[in-house]
């Protein structure tokens, strides 16, 4: 009878031992102790550290890249780049660029670069970021693709799946050399507003006749069904640039789109250049850097 008492009570404490290690179990405990090894490795588990943000509001150094829009062109003098007056780093106290409203003054003249060319199009773009990301700027703004859409013909604009594959490849070549870059990238303007602007100027319509974006403002006056629907086609385009914007950059995680504030923008007479009414003016330059300025300190992507 002694014998069998003790059988049972080795047997009920061999199951209560079971059984508690099976609740530590599931309860995702390690029964590891001092420097016992771990169950993976051979090493403890340690505590994960706090992750780093994803976004910093506060970068210290800026560069630009894009086309025409960010050289400034137009907004100073007919035919020429006005760098001072980009919104993205220029040093105009009247456009108080986004270098100027995140770094200061002082700062955004030594840490802040423009590496945009006007006429550039997005299959441009990769060679631009890769001097940009020879800086190793915390932060690279883009605007690009307005070139795509304004070509000789609509047949002439830059195909979507091309367009795509440029900035894919753009921010691949920013990856390779600034892994942790922060990057702000602009909606492409809505042109079709451009157009419906610009065309109450008897000058700016004669300024068009030069051959500015002739797929949207070639033959400004005509409202047929022909110059309607090369307008609409044009547009759709642009649209479809800025939703490959938004996805592009929706996968990288150091990467913001505006959400089409750019394109949204109602912009009027005042924001357009006196001697091209398309480019922006010093005042349009300075709601550029507005909106830019609202994006890249949000706490969250405003979108």
């Amino acid at each position: 009878m002694r014998n069998l008492r003790n059988r049972r009570h080795r047997s009920r404490a061999v199951l209560a031992g079971v059984t508690a290690a099976a609740v530590l179990g599931a309860a995702g405990c390690d029964v590891v102790g001092g420097d016992a090894p771990g169950p993976s490795g051979g090493q403890s588990r340690r505590a994960a550290p706090s992750p780093t943000p994803a976004w910093d509001t506060s970068p210290r150094s800026v560069a630009a890249v894009g086309d025409s829009i960010t050289r400034g062109f137009d907004a100073c003098t007919v035919l020429s780049d006005c760098p001072e007056a980009s919104w993205a780093t220029g040093s105009s106290p009247e456009v108080d660029s986004l270098a100027v409203r995140l770094l200061g003054r002082g700062r955004a003249a030594s840490h802040s670069w423009n590496y945009a060319v006007t006429g550039a199009r997005m299959a441009d773009l990769p060679g631009q970021m890769a001097r940009a990301a020879a800086r190793r700027p915390e932060l690279v703004t883009v605007m690009a693709g307005a070139n795509d859409a304004c070509r000789a013909s609509v047949d002439a604009m830059t195909p979507v799946a091309d367009f795509r594959a440029d900035f894919t490849e753009a921010l691949r070549t920013l990856r390779r050399a600034a892994p942790r870059a922060q990057v702000y990238v602009a909606s492409v303007p809505d042109l079709k507003r451009l157009w419906s602007e610009g065309r109450t100027s008897a000058l700016g319509k004669r300024v068009w006749e030069l051959g500015i974006c002739p797929s949207m403002l070639d033959d400004a006056d005509a409202l047929d069904a022909a110059a309607q629907s090369r307008r609409s086609t044009v547009q759709k385009r642009v649209e479809a640039y800025n939703e490959v914007l938004g996805e592009v950059c929706a996968k990288d995680r150091h990467c913001r789109f505006d959400g089409g504030a750019v394109y949204a923008y109602r912009f009027g007479a005042a924001q357009l250049s006196p001697w091209d009414w398309f480019h922006p003016s010093v005042d349009g330059q300075a709601r550029l850097a507005e909106i830019a300025y609202r994006t890249v300190t949000a706490p969250r992507a405003p979108f």
